[in-house]
Formats: C-alpha cells, structure tokens, sequence
C-alpha cells in the first residue's frame, strides 16, 4: 500500500482544501495510506544563518522523505498560493530537501469558479525551483470551484463527475509514483545540486 502526505496548503481553520484531502483519505483508504499535515503551526521563515531548522518543519521533512509521495491541496489568494503555504516550502528547502524527485500531485478549492486554477500553476513554478525540484504529476488539475456546497454533511463530494474525475486522477498518480521509483539515477545528484545552490552565486 502507498503512504501518501496531504499537506494542508492554508492555515485556516476553516478549510474546504482540509475537507478535499480528508474526502481522499477516506475514499482512497484501499489503496493508500494518507496522512494529513497542517502548516499552521510553523514559524515565520527568517532564514536562520545557522540553517537550524525548527523540530515542526524537521517532523514534516522527516514525513515526506519517508512518503512514497505528497499531495498538496492549495487555495487561491490574489492569484497566488497562500503565504502560509510559500513560508511552508520555504523552510522545506533551507538545509533540507524533502522534495527533490518526490512525486508530487496538486490539488486545490476555492470558493469562486475557477477552483484555484492560478494558484496551481503558481504552486507548480515554485516546487520546480532548484532548491525544491519535485516530480510533479503532468497534465492533471483537479480544480474544485465553488467549494462551500461541494461537500455533503458526511464530507463526500456532491458532484458525481467531480468524484470520477478524482478517482481517476488518483490512479494516474499512483501509476507516476510507481514510474518515478525507477527514475532515481540522477538523484544524488539533484541532492548535492539542490544542497549546492545559492542564489547569491548566481
């Protein structure tokens, strides 16, 4: 059985991004294990010249890598992901490197029509940076518009498409973890690349 990440992409408390992976978990409970992870306790990033990394973002880092992938689920704010989730990240790549060749898949919902969309694109410019450089699944969106009266009081999603539709991108990505298991040749490399870069060398 895969072990799965969802990161929780908001600190709200309130989240339909939070209902959107606890429905995955709950449906996809045959096939894989997911856990959810919140960000909302970390700390402000600030860069530490020491590179000491708080014990919240390590137990993260330490659950990724042990992951056989994360899903990360992402609301939209002024066309961009939110900042809680951009300080998340930024830890995740400062002295550690979770993400590098880990298969990621992108999820999001918004309450407007467009269900995130820019916001995933934001998100997947970022897990493309050199300090970061994850496998993100291609050519999948799975955007959940209008997300207040997307969920039933039981936590399913309403709209039986939109059920399909997740399903069966849920399938592709356990078929591009299995694929990117076989792709690791180069990935000591990405390692020491991620570990080397600065952008004051540049």
């Amino acid at each position: 059985m895969y072990k799965f990440i969802g990161l929780v992409g908001t600190n709200s408390k309130e989240s339909t991004n939070r209902a959107l992976l606890a429905y995955m978990q709950k449906k996809f409970a045959a096939e894989a294990e997911i856990e959810l992870v919140e960000i909302n306790n970390l700390p402000l990033f600030n860069k530490p010249a020491d590179k000491k990394i708080p014990e919240s973002v390590q137990a993260i880092a330490e659950k990724i890598n042990k992951s056989d992938g994360v899903i990360i689920s992402t609301p939209e704010y002024d066309h961009a992901v939110p900042a809680a989730l951009m300080n998340a990240l930024s830890w995740l790549s400062y002295g550690i490197y979770p993400f590098v060749d880990k298969p990621v898949m992108i999820t999001g919902a918004s309450y407007g029509t467009l269900g995130s969309s820019r916001a995933q694109a934001h998100l997947r410019q970022i897990l493309d940076a050199p300090e970061l450089k994850a496998r993100i699944m291609p050519s999948s969106e799975f955007l959940l518009s209008h997300s207040l009266a997307a969920f039933d009081e039981a936590g399913n999603l309403n709209d039986e498409k939109q059920q399909e539709k997740l399903a069966g991108l849920f399938q592709d990505f356990t078929v591009f973890v299995t694929i990117t298991k076989q792709l690791q040749n180069s990935h000591a490399v990405n390692q020491q690349a991620a570990e080397n870069f600065s952008w004051d060398n540049i």
